[in-house]
């Protein structure tokens, strides 16, 4: 049985999110879809200090804010949805989930991106991508994280916050690409720090699916490391979720969607949002920006309908 809404946003991040704020504000029935909970990467963020109005807020407690005022204006929220099959092409789009088949005459796209894995086939239950779900259970243990921006460091200095005892930065790169002031950040924590760059992860040593130890490989100088380890945290960047798309919507070389002024992206009625989104800088004031943009054309688009 198909449902009926004038706009599905696919994803919950903060780009969906504000495409519903906007849609729900032009009178238009609105659903997002969330395969997790809304909030999107933004709720592994331990703290922001850039967005206007919140200095210092923690990602989760600025996406339940924002979550709020989204329910509050009637829009349908989804969790913990599967999508299984997209169809874009026709001019009622549908939706086929776990859950029923959706229909609407648009789709905002606000898939975001995930992290990229560890290059190591491993079932090991120590491999994290998030210090905020899973850091607190490492109080007292040595952590390596692997990745050197400002993702990694930022997340280190939380890590070490916690209590974490000891942390190994992994860096591939011949330096840090953290900022100064966030490396700084980290320095001050002494000898709890340790920092290997040009240098990757070759082997992990396991007993009962846990970590024990860790070893690294200098890439210029082919020397190796083994290191004890209790847990590894991965911040080695992003990709793009776009696979219930790709064969419809125009992607670049990266699996990033190229969308145009308005947001549009490929068949009519079909408009994108946020990390997905081929640009130069990744905010979430970018991703704001974006959604609002795809909300507006998307209601624009939907009174051209109705003429």
């Amino acid at each position: 049985m198909k449902k009926t809404h004038d706009i599905i946003i696919l994803g919950g991040g903060i780009a969906g999110m504000t495409a519903a704020i906007y849609a729900a504000r032009a009178n238009l029935s609105a659903v997002i879809l969330e395969k997790s909970v809304c909030g999107g990467l933004v709720n592994t963020t331990y703290c922001l200090e850039n967005f206007p109005s919140q200095p210092g807020i923690g990602g989760m407690d600025l996406m339940e804010k924002v979550r709020e005022q989204v329910t509050e204006m009637g829009v349908e929220i989804r969790e913990v949805i599967e999508v299984d099959r997209v169809d874009l092409s026709s001019p009622v789009k549908t939706v086929e989930t776990d859950e029923g088949t959706l229909a609407a005459p648009v789709v905002i796209l606000a898939t975001g991106r995930r992290p990229r894995e560890l290059p190591i086939e491993t079932d090991c239950e120590s491999i994290h991508y998030c210090a905020i779900c899973d850091g607190s259970g490492y109080k007292g243990k040595r952590v390596i994280v692997v990745g050197g921006g400002n993702s990694g460091i930022e997340e280190s200095d939380y890590l070490l916050s916690l209590g974490v005892a000891h942390i190994t930065v992994v860096e591939q790169m011949e330096r840090l690409m953290a900022s100064s002031k966030a490396q700084e950040e980290l320095k001050r924590h002494g000898g709890k720090v340790d920092i290997f760059t040009s240098t990757v992860i070759r082997r992990l040593e396991e007993e009962n699916d846990r970590l024990t130890a860790v070893v690294l490989e200098n890439t210029e100088t082919g020397e190796t490391t083994r290191l004890a380890a209790d847990g590894i945290f991965v911040y080695m960047g992003h990709e793009t979720q776009v696979e219930l798309f790709n064969d419809v919507v125009p992607l670049n070389a990266h699996g990033y969607v190229t969308a145009g002024e308005d947001m549009a992206a490929g068949p009519a009625g079909v408009f994108a949002a946020g990390d997905i989104v081929n640009k130069r800088y990744y905010q979430i004031t970018t991703a704001m920006s974006d959604a609002t943009i795809a909300a507006l054309s998307a209601a624009e688009y939907i009174r051209q309908l109705a003429d």
